[in-house]
């Protein structure tokens, strides 16, 4: 980097001091010719050839000095502004001013008709040539670059950048690290004493606001996020901006994630591909490893749906807690094979892991697991989560998600389970479609255990939409983005609330850590976010940009769908916690007789595969259900 920059530099210099000496001789020569043309004499005004050429040399060195006084030479050439070309017009003006004045001490002045013509030629030429050759000088100066070097931005100006760079200019000499493929063009920073400064030779050229316009003016394709100890809301509104750029976007992680090491700090190999999920603007929700530590070590977890998106995570988490065994219940066999190879990976014969193919809907099989393993605990996570498949296919719903769930709680009941823990969402919520119905109804049955007396701690979990499940609109987007597919979302205005799958499963474990039995345990997860904004941010993700480079698609709401998701039923109230982003609903009590009757009716009606009469039944049980198309 240094040897690119001197040869900049000496270039610039040599190119200057041929221009201030080239004007000086054409400023000379034009007040001759004037002589020659109106036959007057020139004498008084023009400089002899004996005494030129100590005008050149003065004129030569003083402005050399003047520019290099006011940081002339500091500027890349393709990065010039019109601030920078007001200081090399200013440091001319004072350089030739300065070189007349010597020649007036000298008692061999200049005349002023001489100085007014060389001062404008020779501001004139220096600014013309700058501007000439802004965007082409690297096509003429190349000495030792590597032309393959992605420009990069850099957002933050404080030691994680200083950090970054250092590991740049180190890297040039290892042929083998790939740090030297990044060519650190400018850096911003919203700390205006930094404006207009340099770290390790790179400038500081505006603040976050401005990412945008830098991007585009440097020609920018690489921004890396370097401010780990940003506040969410910053975080937020940077990352906006930088989206905002259609440039590649890398981040380093937060700083209580950041890994150091005061011998080498090494901080490139652990900026990753900015995603998604950065754009919620919040740091990773954490969690009492301590109390979830106490709750699974050395007892027997059984996760049903355990091959899905949240129940295969559920499964990675609770193996690092050193369970006694880990019972993994999917009917989908690739998924629960994949999960199984992952871990035998992982840990080996660390890990006695049992993976079972079997549905909650079967009874005697389940009876069977039961009976054989004797599980502690339980995370109930399968279920039918697809609301469009499901407002096709309620009796499918209903047999699967309530009975299916009916299973379990009665043999978790009957077997001696200490803790079972159901996952929920937030489309239970006063539901507008059949997956949400049904899935209230889960919650109404596991609090109804709970309200039994039962020796076994019944809890739900309670979220959102989980960023990059099965089913989430991120993996239909990029599949449809990779495919150069219109990006498809169902209303412009259309929110939901979003978690990562990590955060999920670390409510569901730390929800059965402290569960009492029969709460509902509800994540707050901030600012909802518009998927319209989501979708656009995700374009901008992959260097395109939304409806030019890619279309997207207004489709109209589906059946079931609603615009805006609660988290809570409004006869529940709020209680916090120790953990300031979880909370607990109350329970509701509930009528044992009338949900049983009605449980067994709807049960009759779903096994016939009556869909319209088992939708009807469903609404009687869950009075807060509202079947409207498009709701």
């Amino acid at each position: 980097m240094k040897r690119r920059i001197n040869v900049r530099k000496i270039f610039l210099m040599i190119s200057d001091a041929l221009i201030v000496a080239l004007s000086t001789l054409l400023s000379n020569a034009l007040i001759s010719l004037y002589g020659i043309i109106t036959r007057t004499s020139t004498y008084d005004i023009a400089i002899q050839p004996i005494r030129i050429f100590i005008v050149i040399a003065l004129n030569v060195i003083l402005c050399f000095f003047m520019m290099y006084v006011f940081g002339a030479y500091s500027k890349m050439w393709r990065e010039l502004r019109k601030s920078d070309l007001a200081i090399c017009s200013l440091s001319i003006v004072l350089g030739l001013g300065l070189s007349f004045a010597i020649l007036w001490l000298m008692e061999r002045p200049a005349s002023i008709p001489f100085m007014i013509i060389n001062t404008v030629i020779t501001v004139l030429s220096i600014v013309l040539f700058r501007i000439a050759f802004r965007r082409t000088f690297d096509d003429l100066v190349k000495v030792g670059e590597n032309d393959n070097r992605e420009r990069t931005l850099i957002v933050g100006a404080g030691n994680a950048a200083r950090m970054i760079i250092q590991e740049i200019i180190n890297a040039e000499s290892d042929e083998n690290n790939t740090a030297r493929n990044i060519n650190p063009v400018c850096l911003v920073d919203d700390d205006i004493n930094k404006f207009n400064t340099k770290l390790l030779g790179v400038d500081v050229v505006g603040t976050t606001k401005d990412i945008p316009e830098i991007c585009k003016r440097y020609n920018i394709s690489l921004v890396i996020f370097a401010i780990p100890s940003c506040t969410e809301d910053e975080r937020k509104r940077i990352m906006s901006y930088c989206s905002d750029s259609g440039c590649r976007i890398k981040t380093i992680p937060y700083i209580s994630q950041l890994l150091l090491d005061d011998d080498a700090p090494n901080i490139l190999s652990q900026v990753k591909d900015i995603r998604i999920e950065d754009l919620l603007g919040r740091p990773p929700i954490t969690f009492d490893k301590t109390k979830i530590r106490n709750f699974i070590e050395h007892k027997v977890c059984m996760v049903t749906g355990g091959g899905g998106s949240i129940g295969s995570e559920l499964v990675r988490q609770i193996a690092k807690y050193n369970p006694e065994q880990i019972i993994i219940v999917d009917i989908y066999e690739n998924n629960a094979y994949d999960i199984q190879q992952e871990l035998y990976l992982e840990y080996e014969d660390r890990l006695n892991l049992v993976t079972l193919i079997a549905s909650v809907r079967d009874y005697k099989k389940m009876e069977q697991i039961f009976s054989e393993y004797k599980p502690q605990v339980v995370f109930h996570a399968a279920a039918h989560k697809h609301v469009p498949l499901m407002e096709v296919s309620p009796a499918e719903a209903v047999k699967n998600n309530i009975f299916g769930t009916w299973n379990m709680v009665t043999l978790a009941e009957f077997y001696h389970v200490e803790k079972f823990v159901m996952i929920s969402t937030d489309k239970a919520v006063n539901p507008t479609n059949v997956m949400g119905a049904t899935k209230r109804c889960c919650e109404m049955i596991v609090q109804y255990k709970s309200q039994s007396g039962s020796k076994t701690d019944f809890v739900t979990t309670r979220f959102g939409n989980v960023l990059g499940s099965n089913g989430s609109v991120i993996p239909l987007f990029r599949r449809q983005i990779e495919a150069g597919k219109p990006v498809t979302v169902t209303h412009p205005d259309i929110i939901r609330y979003f978690m990562t799958i990590p955060e999920a499963v670390s409510l569901v474990l730390e929800a059965g850590a402290i569960a009492k039995g029969g709460e509902i345990f509800v994540l707050d997860m901030g600012d909802p976010v518009k998927i319209t904004t989501l979708a656009e941010n995700l374009i901008r993700m992959y260097g395109k940009v939304p409806y030019r480079d890619v279309e997207i698609k207004f489709t109209g709401l589906r059946p079931g769908e609603k615009l805006f998701e609660e988290l809570l039923m409004d006869e529940e109230g709020l209680k916090k916690t120790e953990n300031k982003k979880i909370f607990i609903g109350n329970q509701i009590d509930i009528d044992p007789a009338d949900l049983l009757s009605k449980l067994e009716s709807l049960q009759e009606i779903a096994e016939e595969n009556d869909n319209d009469r088992t939708v009807a039944k469903l609404a009687e049980i869950v009075d807060t259900f509202h079947h409207e198309i498009n709701a």
